[in-house]
C-alpha cells in the first residue's frame, strides 16, 4: 500500500511539473523557441503575486488574477520588442538572449527581494488533506493537478477549436505562407508568449503556496519543465502532462527508496525515455 500511495503522491507532484512545463511547451510548439529564462519567469511571477498579496491583503488566488494580465502584457511586449528580433533559422541568438534575460531576472530579484526565501500564504490549505481510499492526499497538491489538467485542456481547446488557435498552428507550420494569408506572425508569436505567461502565473501560484521560493531557484524549475516537455514529446501539451507525471512518480519512488535519490531518480527516468524515445512519448508531429 505504501508504494501505491507513493505513486499517487508522484502523480500529484507531476501536476506541478506539468504547470511548469505547459508554457514552455506552448512557446516551443508555436515558434520553436527554447526559453532559458522560463524558470526565472515563474519565480518572478511568484514574487509579483506575493507583492499583490502584501499590498492588497487579498488571498493568493485573487492576487494571481490581478497579476495574470500584467504578466500577459509583459510576455507580449517581451516577445514583440526583444525575442521577435532574434527568431530565425539559427537557434543560438534566442538562446543567448533568454540566457541573458535569466541572469538579469535573477540579479534583479536578488536586489529587490534579497536572498531570503518567501512563501505565499495558503490560508491553511497546505495542511488540509482528503482520504481517497487508497491514500490520503493533500488538498493543495490535488488542486494543483486539477489545475494542470484544466489548463492543458483549455489550451488544447484554444489551439484546435478557435480562430486564434488556427492562426497559431498556421504560423507554426509556415510563417511565410501564414503572412500571405493576412496573419501577422510577429503578433501571433507575441500573443503566444503572453498566453504562456498566464500559464506561468498559475504555476507560480502553486509553487509559492506549496514551497518556499527565492531568486535562485529558477534554473531548477527550468530543468523540471524541460524534462517534462521532452519526456512527453515536443509540442504536445497532453504529452507534457504525462511527462510531468512520469518525472514526479520517478522522484517519489526514488525518495521512498532513499531520500537522497529523489532528484537523481527523475534524471534517470528522463535519460531512459530519451534513449528509448528521443522524440518523447507523444511527439506532436515529425518535423
Amino acid at each position: 500500500m505504501i508504494w501505491v500511495e507513493t505513486i499517487i503522491q508522484g502523480l500529484l507532484l507531476g501536476g506541478l511539473y506539468a504547470l511548469f512545463a505547459a508554457g514552455l511547451s506552448l512557446v516551443f510548439g508555436i515558434m520553436r523557441l527554447v526559453n532559458l529564462a522560463h524558470g526565472d519567469l515563474i519565480v518572478a511571477a511568484a514574487f509579483l503575486i506575493l507583492l499583490v498579496v502584501e499590498f492588497s491583503g487579498l488571498n493568493p488566488f485573487l492576487s494571481a488574477l490581478i497579476a495574470a494580465p500584467v504578466l500577459f502584457g509583459f510576455g507580449y511586449v517581451l516577445q514583440r520588442v526583444v525575442l521577435n528580433r532574434v527568431l530565425g533559422n539559427d537557434i543560438l541568438p534566442p538562446l543567448l538572449v533568454t540566457f541573458g534575460l535569466s541572469v538579469a531576472l535573477q540579479n534583479g530579484m536578488l536586489e529587490l527581494f534579497s536572498a531570503d526565501s518567501r512563501r505565499l500564504p495558503a490560508g491553511g490549505l497546505e495542511n488540509q488533506s482528503l482520504n481517497i481510499g487508497l491514500a490520503t492526499v493533500g488538498t493543495l497538491p490535488l488542486m494543483t493537478l486539477a489545475s494542470a489538467v484544466l489548463a492543458i485542456f483549455l489550451l488544447n481547446r484554444l489551439l484546435y477549436s478557435t480562430a486564434l488557435g488556427r492562426a497559431f498552428r498556421a504560423t507554426s507550420d509556415d510563417p511565410v505562407t501564414a503572412s500571405l494569408m493576412g496573419i501577422d506572425p510577429k503578433r501571433i508569436f507575441a500573443l503566444a508568449t503572453g498566453l504562456a505567461m498566464v500559464v506561468v502565473t498559475l504555476a507560480a501560484l502553486y509553487l509559492g503556496m506549496r514551497s518556499n521560493f527565492d531568486p535562485s531557484i529558477g534554473p531548477a524549475r527550468l530543468i523540471y519543465a524541460f524534462q517534462a516537455v521532452i519526456v512527453g514529446g515536443l509540442g504536445s501539451l497532453w504529452g507534457t502532462l504525462a511527462g510531468g507525471a512520469i518525472i514526479g512518480v520517478a522522484q517519489t519512488l526514488g525518495a521512498q527508496i532513499n531520500p537522497e535519490w529523489q532528484i537523481l531518480s527523475g534524471h534517470i527516468a528522463f535519460l531512459i525515455v530519451l534513449i528509448l524515445r528521443p522524440r518523447g512519448l507523444f511527439p506532436r508531429a515529425r518535423d
